[in-house]
């Protein structure tokens, strides 16, 4: 069954060790915030500062094995339709980030959004990590400077993921419609998910 991450929304589910889960960027140019914990041990998650010491890499590609803080693997990366642009650097966005940005009042963010997510299976939890934050394209020059740029997937690109242990998954369609990192209309689009054996 593929649901659906609703645009400028989080969804959470469960998944178990050894089930895959396909995350499609259904519009093509969404960003997806991407988290996972271990789902028995909730102050167990993936980290991206841990997986980029494993993986020597500043992007995750296919056969890279994501690790959690306590350096057990979680995630394994096995499909990826896209031209393989992803970001594991940037933090998730929060309210405080969208009032530097200029924005006055509350704005729907990915921060905000796990929470939120979580509620919904009714965990909560105190640690979460940065995310790895599908098709997100953030390149770098040679002296290490960041650019906020358009994702480059189409419409219907995946990525697919088999959890290593039982996981809780969590995603935010990136509520971003200041910077053109959910492309340059900056309207947010939902996105959909699907689990399989």
């Amino acid at each position: 069954m593929v649901n659906t991450i609703p645009a400028k929304s989080g969804k959470a589910v469960h998944i178990k060790n050894g089930q895959s889960i396909k995350i499609i960027n259904t519009h093509g140019k969404q960003v997806i915030d991407t988290w996972a914990f271990n789902a028995n041990e909730l102050s167990e998650y993936m980290s991206m500062e841990h997986s980029r010491t494993t993986i020597l890499k500043l992007i995750p590609a296919v056969g890279d094995v994501l690790h959690t803080n306590r350096r057990n693997p979680i995630l394994t990366f096995i499909e990826d339709t896209s031209p393989g642009i992803h970001d594991a650097v940037i933090s998730a966005c929060d309210n405080e980030r969208y009032q530097l940005l200029g924005y006055k009042g509350y704005h729907k963010n990915c921060s905000d959004n796990l929470i939120e997510a979580m509620d919904e299976l009714e965990l909560t939890f105190n640690q979460r990590g940065t995310p790895f934050n599908l098709f997100m394209n953030i390149p770098w020059d040679v002296k290490g400077n960041l650019i906020f740029e358009e994702p480059v997937s189409q419409p219907g690109d995946y990525v697919v993921f088999k959890a290593e242990m039982d996981a809780v998954i969590a995603f935010s369609a990136c509520p971003q419609d200041i910077l053109k990192i959910n492309g340059p209309e900056r309207q947010p689009t939902e996105a959909h998910y699907q689990i399989f054996n």
